[in-house]
């Protein structure tokens, strides 16, 4: 079943989305989230049904925390949807009278799901690797069993529009499903159009195929490169795991990031790459300083920034973005892709001394967007450098999930996903 063939006249929707949004003193920031997954919430009022809201909020583990009540953003989720009102429900398990009370267009919010330790289905108070915790575990399993049933009771149809926590086998996102039949079980067009953007660089690709892996290490997306290895035709890595790569062969990186430890993995991935015909790009120069701050992207006073080799780098100084060359090596590397993935900066992109790599590389991105290339950008921080530098509409898709489109991309089963499409 697909939400656009489904006919929710007269029945009540409940609806997984992720309205997970940055708060600064009750205020949203950022209000993202909520309006992308309106297309959905729309759809379902404007076709004469009711809707049953749930999401969570930040990290309560399993803890009621009042800064993090989705009761301080329902006003603000009225005025998006266009309603009068957003209906509150205090505790998630106690809405069956709310929710039976609801009429065609009415909308019911439900309190942050993680106030709830089943939502998760993590036993707390009890240590790991202990006898104790594999009996709480099993129970705890029980009670997420039945917390997703009184979740499901309160409605005719689920609807998982939440890609940013599809990778999580929650209450909410994926056990909640097993008390629908399929017909009364679907994504919404958030989720569809998620999916479909993952395919299309995975499953439905267009050569050339680039990809461009930036951040700090290289074991954070090993998975990720060694599946794409097998996919792309060019594979860029830069940012952090850069020095990594250098060190590998011997080369002096100064006081830059490193993992010690992955020191054979980037050499192993050097070989797979040449084994499976893969263009390796790897930076030649970094842009180094004496002194930054990473907690507040500043330089600090009197700190040198001077440009050395990638292996070159003086004992005082780090590397914090791709040089010159390196960018122009980038770009090069993108120009004609009709595939692109870029997940990762290709340095501290935060402060304008250290952004033109990340730069360089969104640019070229939207270049071949332009000429008819298709290109997927995943990752809280690709996602702010395109931000920063304009380029938000200049490219095709830009992902709402972190965690879940690594985990799509590195060719694991999303359990939001299969829980619907079985």
């Amino acid at each position: 079943m697909t939400i656009k063939d489904y006919n929710f006249s007269g029945k009540k929707a409940i609806v997984r989305v992720d309205f997970n949004v940055p708060m600064k003193e009750g205020v949203i920031t950022d209000d993202t989230r909520i309006r992308g997954a309106l297309p959905t919430l729309k759809h379902i009022l404007d076709g004469g049904g009711a809707l049953i809201i749930m999401s969570h909020m930040g990290k309560p583990k399993g803890k009621v925390k009042p800064e993090l009540s989705l009761g301080q953003i329902k006003d603000a989720v009225a005025a998006a949807l266009g309603v009068p009102e957003v209906k509150f429900a205090p505790d998630c398990a106690k809405a069956a009278d709310a929710a039976a009370a609801l009429k065609p267009g009415e909308v019911l919010m439900l309190e942050n799901l993680r106030f709830y330790p089943e939502e998760e289905g993590k036993p707390v108070g009890v240590e790991k690797g202990t006898p104790e915790y594999e009996e709480a575990k099993k129970a705890m399993k029980e009670s997420q069993k039945q917390f997703a049933k009184t979740l499901a009771s309160y409605a005719d149809c689920y609807v998982m529009d939440a890609f940013g926590t599809a990778h999580r086998k929650h209450a909410s996102t994926a056990v909640i499903a097993d008390y629908f039949d399929a017909d009364n079980k679907m994504l919404g067009f958030l989720m569809e159009k998620e999916v479909q953007a993952v395919d299309n660089v995975l499953n439905n690709i267009k050569r050339p195929f680039v990809a461009v892996m930036g951040g700090s290490k290289v074991s954070s997306k090993i998975g990720i490169i060694e599946n794409l290895l097998g996919k792309v035709d060019k594979l860029i890595l830069c940012g952090g795991m850069t020095y990594t790569f250098a060190k590998a062969h011997g080369g002096n990186i100064g006081g830059s990031i490193v993992e010690l430890d992955k020191l054979d993995v980037a050499l192993n991935v050097e070989k797979l790459a040449k084994e499976n015909g893969v263009e390796l790009v790897l930076g030649e120069d970094s842009v180094c300083c004496t002194g930054y701050d990473f907690g507040t992207f500043q330089v600090k006073e009197g700190a040198k920034i001077d440009v050395f080799p990638s292996n070159a780098i003086p004992d005082e100084y780090e590397g914090l973005d791709a040089g010159p060359v390196s960018a122009a090596k980038f770009a090069k590397a993108l120009e004609g892709a009709k595939t692109i993935l870029w997940n990762g900066p290709a340095g501290c992109f935060e402060c304008d001394d250290f952004c033109a790599g990340s730069r360089a590389v969104g640019d070229a991105i939207a270049k071949a967007t332009a000429e008819g290339a298709f290109s997927l950008i995943g990752g809280g921080d690709s996602v702010a450098c395109c931000t920063k530098f304009g380029l938000t509409d200049k490219v095709s898709y830009i992902s709402t999930g972190g965690g879940a489109l690594l985990e799509a991309i590195e060719g694991k089963v999303l359990p939001g996903v299969a829980a619907i499409k079985g």
